[in-house]
């Protein structure tokens, strides 16, 4: 039986139209009961343009496909063993594990599209979909329809208020009938509140857009940032499961400038179309590789490292596959590897943290979020499983890589 009961975000949907169909059309039929009367013909049409524009973009965003399952290896990123090619993990490139295939640079699984999003920004329910590098466009003509509309009804509303401030010594028979004032106000109310959240929603969409930062990201800026000042107290490092882990600055590698960070986003750099309902937006080819400003050294990928990130068997040297000059020289690694092993077990070998002695100032290594839970959280007491990542899929080491993976990883390298 409770199957049978939708979930909330199941009822999202039909909510936002709800709401689209209450202001836009009963508010036109509620004008014919105060003064001044009905739109104009002219007011009309245009209301009711930008209205229809609001359909158009919302049936677009909820229906664009965020990013298509399989995406990853259709653009040749996965290496499938019957095309006979090795994969090439380029700059940002990791192993996601539910997918069991490459995830590109600025893709982050979700939780409930249950695949890797290109430049996922966040899981929205009330479109029941992911705002990505596809839906991205979709979603911000979307806001910007319901933010126009919006204003001019709000513009309709406070005109006929205004009428019935200064009528309000009449007598009430020569005003509009009760059902009409307590529409109005219902009207007023959901209209304003409304507004409010998606001007608010709209600025923000624009300027990540002309940062060419997605929410996540800058979450992930933010956190990066608070790790570099957390740092600065411990010599540059911090401390990730008992591990001493590197901390260095670096600046986010994706904006290149307004005027492309625009184009980048919209999907074309023709103006017109980022306005029109029609426009279109970025292939899904265009999350294979990003376009970068160059400040950081090519060896440097984002996000940066994270010790929320990194599996409690963690160890500097597990995150790549190291090479060796010759049979002898790989024996002997391992043989020195096996005795650290059997020190730290007998416990030996004191400390597991690397290169930690009595004069390093330790410093917890975890944290608690802004909500009492262990774990890093932002300014907005925001977690990455917040905007619908889903965070086991984020922490990974090489153990959870397939060794086929690995051995074309380290192809890879040597035919460069």
């Amino acid at each position: 039986m409770a199957s049978r009961i939708p979930s909330l975000e199941q009822l999202a949907i039909p909510a936002s139209c709800l709401i689209i169909f209450f202001l836009g059309y009963t508010s036109q039929y509620l004008f014919h009961y105060i003064e001044p009367g009905p739109l104009t013909k002219t007011q009309a049409l245009w209301f009711n343009g930008f209205v229809v524009g609001i359909w158009w973009c919302y049936d677009r965003v909820c229906s664009a496909d965020p990013g298509p399952r399989g995406w990853v290896r259709k653009a040749g990123l996965s290496g499938d063993e019957d095309d006979g090619e090795d994969v090439i993990l380029g700059k940002g490139k990791r192993w996601c594990r539910k997918c069991e295939a490459v995830k590109p640079a600025r893709a982050h699984h979700c939780k409930k599209c249950g695949r890797c999003i290109p430049k996922m920004d966040h899981h929205c329910p009330w479109i029941a979909n992911c705002v990505s590098l596809t839906t991205f466009p979709h979603f911000i003509r979307f806001v910007m329809y319901s933010v126009i509309s919006m204003s001019i009804l709000e513009y309709h509303i406070l005109k006929r208020v205004l009428v019935l401030w200064e009528n309000r010594n009449l007598p009430a028979y020569l005003g509009p009938p009760s059902w009409a004032m307590t529409h109005l106000f219902v009207l007023v109310l959901v209209n304003s509140i409304t507004l409010f959240a998606l001007s608010i929603l709209l600025v923000r969409s624009i300027y990540s857009l002309a940062i060419n930062t997605t929410m996540i990201e800058s979450w992930e800026i933010e956190r990066h940032e608070a790790l570099v000042s957390r740092s600065r107290k411990t010599g540059g490092y911090v401390y990730a499961n008992g591990q001493k882990m590197r901390i260095e600055r670096q600046e986010f590698p994706y904006d290149i400038g307004i005027w492309r960070n625009l184009c980048e986003g919209m999907g074309t750099d023709i103006v017109p179309l980022w306005f029109l309902p029609f426009g279109g937006a970025p292939d899904i080819k265009k999350a294979t590789g990003y376009k970068v400003n160059g400040f950081e050294d090519e060896g440097k990928s984002w996000p940066p490292p994270d010790p929320d990130k990194m599996p409690r068997n963690w160890k500097p040297s597990a995150q790549e596959v190291r090479e060796y000059e010759s049979r002898d020289e790989e024996i002997q690694a391992f043989k020195a590897r096996q005795e650290k092993d059997y020190e730290r077990w007998n416990g030996k070998s004191g400390a597991r943290i690397e290169e930690l002695d009595d004069s390093d100032e330790y410093e917890s290594e975890y944290e608690e979020g802004t909500d009492g839970e262990e774990g890093w959280t932002n300014s907005d007491g925001d977690r990455l499983r917040d905007y619908g990542v889903d965070e086991e899929a984020e922490v990974l080491g090489d153990d959870d890589i397939p060794l086929g993976e690995l051995l074309r990883r380290r192809k890879a390298r040597s035919a460069e």
